[in-house]
């Protein structure tokens, strides 16, 4: 039985609830939208390409529902409520059962923050991934990269770190148990985009970005666009059981501050608005500071110098 593209979108794309604000979604040639009075419009995309994002072996579920969370953390970035997402999907060949899973992972993330899946496209070729996701945050409101002041505190979301790990056991870079491996493949394959933490952070948070290029790089964003430097206490960082054992055995911090793939949020606040900002199970991990550069420092005061930088797709 012949399937086409238009069958396929109507099967696993199309039965899903839409928000009311959605005029046209799936089915006509463009989306029409209503975005809300006074609000502004934030938008994101992201491609996710086999080998480079995910392993290849990675589950379709995984694989659709961090397609929509990585979207969804950089909304969380900058405090906005997510919206519409569009899927643009690139597969090798017709397959029921990837697909029926890959839309329950991305659907169900989906349906957790009220998101309509309004359009996208579908076509033949290697696996790859593309979602525009859209947001709204009150006018003016929107938490950017530029705001960070000398002597704010710098504080991240969860554990960074863990998902570098994962895959430097996938890869038998380091070696890690079954037990360590899977847990902290979950993080790698499915991450929590902190979405509640970000519409949180209006209001208070002076600057904010996700990490998913490395603590270093994404913070470094952060201190080029403040025009700021940043001090890092590495005692501080909150690490995952099995990350702080690793770091402990190897001394090897960079799989900490250099890894990507975790999107959590790393951000700076007001030394005032400390308790606020605890409140919500964030952890300060050092200072904004006057001068340019970002310094790790370790228990003993002496500086920790990183041999890497964060993940760029075209460095050489």
């Amino acid at each position: 039985m012949s399937f086409s593209e238009f069958d396929l979108i109507k099967k696993y794309f199309s039965d899903h609830a839409s928000r009311e604000d959605v005029v046209i979604g799936v089915g006509d040639d463009a989306a029409v939208l209503n975005v809300p009075t006074g609000q502004q419009l934030v938008v994101t995309t992201d491609t996710l390409i086999e080998g480079v994002h995910f392993p290849t072996e990675t589950s379709a579920e995984n694989i659709g529902h961090k397609s929509l969370a990585v979207s969804l953390s950089d909304l969380a970035a900058m405090g906005a409520e997510p919206a519409w997402a569009t899927l643009s999907l690139a597969i090798p060949v017709y397959d029921e059962a990837w697909l029926t899973a890959f839309s329950h992972g991305f659907l169900g993330l989906a349906q957790k923050y009220n998101v309509s899946l309004v359009g996208g496209d579908t076509v033949r070729g290697p696996l790859s991934i593309t979602v525009q996701l859209h947001g709204f945050v009150p006018e003016g409101k929107a938490i950017r990269r530029d705001g960070a002041r000398g002597g704010d505190l710098i504080y991240v979301t969860g554990t960074p770190g863990d998902a570098g790990l994962a895959l430097a056991g996938l890869q038998n870079r380091v070696n890690l148990d079954p037990v360590s491996l899977k847990r902290l493949r979950q993080r790698l394959d499915s991450p929590t985009p902190r979405v509640e933490t970000g519409l949180a952070l209006r209001g208070l948070a002076s600057a904010c970005i996700d990490i998913s290029d490395g603590l270093l790089a994404d913070l470094g964003h952060i201190t080029a666009k403040s025009g700021i430097g940043a001090d890092i206490m590495l005692e501080q960082l909150p690490l995952s059981t099995d990350t702080a054992r690793y770091v402990a055995n190897s001394g090897d911090w960079d799989m900490v501050l250099v890894s990507g793939d975790d999107y959590e949020l790393c951000f700076t606040a007001s030394e005032n608005d400390k308790d606020k900002v605890e409140a919500l199970g964030c952890t300060c991990i050092g200072r904004i500071t006057g001068e340019k550069g970002i310094r790790c420092l370790q228990r003993d005061g002496s500086f920790y110098e990183s041999g890497r930088t964060g993940f760029d797709h075209f460095a050489v």
